[in-house]
């Protein structure tokens, strides 16, 4: 199997890293993380690079890229923890476009592709933790549509997004719902990586539907999902990697640089394995994200436990070789920290994931003949 990039590809990277490090420094995600983090200035940035359609077809104005090209694109966002939520214009796009009617379609994908319109997943509910079956949001046909009353929380950029995709149960089984952000109440506030979020309650909101075909499409909406925080993931251990051997290389103690402290090098070792038993699962995750379903899930449960042990191993053992400055808020260090905690725990925590490697695990896992 070939692993390289392609040209394409190498200059979407290129495009990406460039713009991360030229115009999305330390300094401007201080002034947005103050601001409330989310800057829509930001957003459109990304949406002229034509990020923001990589999962849209030409015909809807989108690049009609594909998995790949995603894992590379949040890998390098990633390296620069920007705080906006492309990848939720990742899952908006596939849903969408892989689900919706003509009408829905064209109403909106045109309008992610260019950056006009950022629709984010309302999937959360209090008390489900990481369940997609358990969903207390309802909907009621209403003339020739729908309403939709409920409540989600922790909604990525709840408060200053344009609509939403939220799941509610309709005549018995789950379907999902495109509300727009008007007819629903919102609070926001900011997350533990300096992101945001919001409560958004829903109450006969006017709705389009999407698909009734709704939890199959949630779960897909949600691997889209797991996907992007693994190509994601990697890009902020490859950069907590590269300032902890900085670190240790400028950092002296009995006049010499810790660098050249064996037992210290062995840890650096043991994060780079770590690094990159993380980045060859996010390949497997990107790879199998068009696999049938049942092939999809098992490879997203399993990827995730893997970048869910990276991460935590990683953030770890960067804050411990760095000191007290590693959790210390004028460092960068200790933001890359923060966002691997959280990443962690987005769509679903090492726990709950190991829990579903062990359910879908085969009959004949562990046996040879």
């Amino acid at each position: 199997m070939d692993f390289d990039f392609s040209d394409d590809q190498a200059q979407l990277r290129d495009a990406v890293r460039k713009w991360v490090d030229k115009g999305y420094d330390f300094e401007r995600r201080r002034t947005i993380v103050k601001a409330g983090g989310f800057d829509r200035s930001a957003y459109n940035e990304l949406a002229e690079l034509g990020l923001a359609g990589l999962y849209i077809s030409e015909a809807d104005g989108g690049l009609g890229m594909g998995p790949v090209e995603g894992m590379v694109v949040m890998e390098e966002l990633g390296r620069g923890i920007v705080l906006e939520p492309l990848a939720q214009t990742l899952i908006a796009g596939g849903v969408i476009g892989g689900y919706a009617g003509a009408d829905v379609k064209a109403a909106w994908l045109p309008k992610i592709a260019s950056g006009e319109a950022l629709v984010v997943l309302a999937q959360q509910e209090r008390g489900a933790r990481y369940r997609l079956d358990a969903c207390k949001t309802t909907a009621t046909p209403a003339g020739s549509g729908w309403t939709v009353s409920g409540a989600k929380s922790v909604v990525p950029a709840g408060d200053r997004a344009d609509a939403f995709i939220v799941p509610a149960v309709a005549n018995g089984q789950i379907a999902l719902f495109l509300v727009e952000r008007s007819a629903a109440s919102t609070q926001g506030y900011g997350t533990q990586d300096g992101g945001r979020a919001a409560e958004v309650s829903l109450k006969n909101a006017p709705a389009s539907l999407i698909t009734t075909d709704g939890l199959a499409a949630l779960e897909h909406a949600v691997d889209i999902g797991i996907a992007a925080v693994c190509a994601e993931a990697v890009g902020v251990m490859d950069k907590t990697v590269a300032l902890t051997v900085d670190y240790m290389n400028t950092r002296k103690q009995f006049g010499v640089a810790i660098a050249s402290f064996q037992a210290l090098r062995h840890r650096v070792a043991d994060m780079k394995m770590q690094l990159e038993l993380a980045r060859s699962m996010s390949f497997y995750a990107s790879l199998k994200l068009n696999a049938p379903a049942a092939e999809r899930r098992r490879a997203m449960a399993r990827a995730k436990v893997q970048l869910g042990n990276s991460m935590r191993y990683v953030g770890q053992q960067s804050v411990q070789l760095h000191g007290g400055i590693g959790v210390t808020d004028e460092y960068i260090g200790s933001h890359y920290f923060k966002k691997l905690t959280q990443l962690e725990l987005t769509f679903g925590d090492t726990l709950h994931h190991l829990g579903e490697v062990s359910a879908r695990m085969e009959d004949t896992a562990g046996v040879f003949a």
